[in-house]
């Protein structure tokens, strides 16, 4: 359909984020929850639904809950109550999810994002509710049976849902990446996708520009990944207006999305709020929250990023680019302000998170919570070059990758051990000078001749020849007069 100008429409995206809480015991048993275990293991009378067994509500998922609507701005509701919703699948023992629906334990908030297609914005929520999760159907082990493991039935979740605020798959990438970061600075959910922790469900329409009304939305279910998000919302809107540009008609279905195709397909016919037929838990009374267990709660609350941000900007002088790579993961900045400890060049320790550390986690596919190497290491590595016994390369390309083999050996032992300590003998500094000049003769007369910005290919070769141990200082001076002379 190469006629159409899809710059004259724009997405209407709404997104409901799962998180599952960071609890002992699920929401409603005191059954564990541990990802990974075998089948069918971490469940007992009440996850199973057996006759006569009674929920109890878990009162750390409800402070967990509260801690997210205080992070996120929201009206904390001092009164609520659980609801049934009558969701019948084979993975929910009891045929209908505890939940809440009329009664949210949280509404209203916002989430700040920035974006380069959209710029500084503020994405508002409707509400946060809490409920619990559903088991896990499978259905790639037997040909002809699917399996039901129900260690997940009724482990605590937060439902975070937004008002159709985002208008760009760059929006909820940068939406969900803030959700997610928020959780993982709460501490109350680790955030992980890949194992179901923090899973997204976006309802996705599409409009003309310049008009405020909704047309019909659709719902896909169960994306895995930030990517997976921002690729399915992508594809969704493309066709939906094709489907508009056609003359055809949007209807309200619940979606899936191939990841192999990049493409979405339709599951089942959306259901409509009547539905689920909601009704208040019989077996879970109202609950009503003091002033004094939200003070309490909000008393215990970490700072957030962006005011970490602002005052690592504030009072330790780093850019704004510098500061929100370091509040990007809680783990990092824990790491920056334990390196201060040791060192107070703050826009080195900022320069080796944002470069050396990030590029071995990177490489290796690790997060920086299992970054074996020490704050103390990296400072002590700041404070050697500081001090002139090596300089950043050698650091970075010798000492920093023996760190991560051993990570428990001193800076200073390890600079020992390899013979890494730079030259200050003038006299051998100065023949490695005279070699590297030797050797280069026709860029000399280049040199001479007004090319100064040679100096720089002149010292490569002296550092190469010293094998990176020449003081760069001392050895750039002896290597001008030497040029000049």
């Amino acid at each position: 359909m190469d006629n159409i100008d899809y710059t004259l429409w724009e997405g209407v995206i709404g997104l409901e984020v799962h998180a599952q809480l960071k609890t002992q015991s699920k929401q409603f048993c005191p059954d564990p929850y541990q990802y990974g275990s075998s089948p069918n293991t971490q469940v007992g009378p009440i996850s199973l639904a057996h006759p006569g067994a009674l929920p109890m509500p878990n009162k750390e998922a409800i402070k967990l809950a509260v801690k997210m609507g205080i992070a996120c701005g929201s009206t904390i509701h001092h009164k609520t109550w659980f609801a049934r919703k009558n969701y019948f699948y084979a993975d929910l023992p009891k045929g209908y999810q505890i939940t809440q629906f009329v009664t949210p334990i949280c509404t209203f908030g916002e989430i700040k994002i920035n974006t380069e297609i959209g710029g500084a914005k503020s994405i508002t929520l409707d509400k946060i509710i809490i409920e619990e999760d559903s088991g896990k159907s499978i259905h790639d082990i037997d040909p002809f049976y699917s399996l039901i493991d129900l260690n997940r039935a009724g482990v605590p979740l937060i439902e975070i849902v937004s008002n159709p605020d985002i208008r760009h798959p760059e929006e909820a990438n940068a939406y969900l990446t803030e959700i997610r970061k928020i959780v993982r600075y709460l501490d109350i959910c680790d955030g992980n996708m890949e194992e179901g922790s923090l899973r997204c469900d976006a309802n996705v329409s599409v409009r003309l520009k310049g008009t405020t009304g909704y047309n019909q939305r659709v719902e896909i279910k169960n994306l895995n990944s930030i990517r997976n998000v921002q690729r399915a919302i992508t594809y969704e809107i493309k066709r939906q207006i094709e489907v508009y540009s056609a003359g055809g008609r949007i209807t309200m279905d619940t979606m899936g999305f191939d990841a192999m195709k990049g493409t979405t397909h339709v599951l089942r016919s959306k259901e409509q709020a009547n539905d689920y037929r909601y009704f208040p838990e019989p077996d879970i009374p109202p609950f009503v929250l003091t002033d004094q267990f939200i003070h309490d709660i909000k008393a215990d609350m970490p700072d957030m990023p962006e005011v970490l941000k602002q005052r690592l900007i504030a009072e330790h002088g780093l850019s704004d680019y510098d500061a929100a790579v370091i509040v990007s993961e809680r783990e990092s900045v824990e790491f920056y302000y334990k390196a201060t400890e040791f060192t107070k060049n703050y826009k080195s320790i900022t320069n080796w998170i944002n470069g050396p550390i990030r590029g071995y986690l990177n490489e290796n596919a690790l997060s920086f919570e299992q970054l074996t190497i020490t704050p103390k290491s990296i400072s002590d590595l700041i404070n050697q070059i500081e001090a002139g016994t090596i300089n950043f390369s050698v650091a970075s390309t010798k000492v920093f990758p023996e760190l991560t083999i051993n990570p428990n050996e001193s800076v200073s032992a390890i600079i020992e051990r390899l013979n890494l300590s730079l030259s200050n003998d003038d006299d051998q500094l100065l023949v490695w000078v005279k070699e590297a000049v030797a050797a280069n003769l026709a860029k000399v007369a280049e040199y001479k001749s007004g090319k100064k910005g040679l100096i720089g290919m002149f010292m490569g070769d002296v550092m190469k020849r010293s094998n990176g141990k020449a003081n760069p200082k001392t050895a750039t001076d002896l290597l001008t007069k030497e040029l000049e002379g």
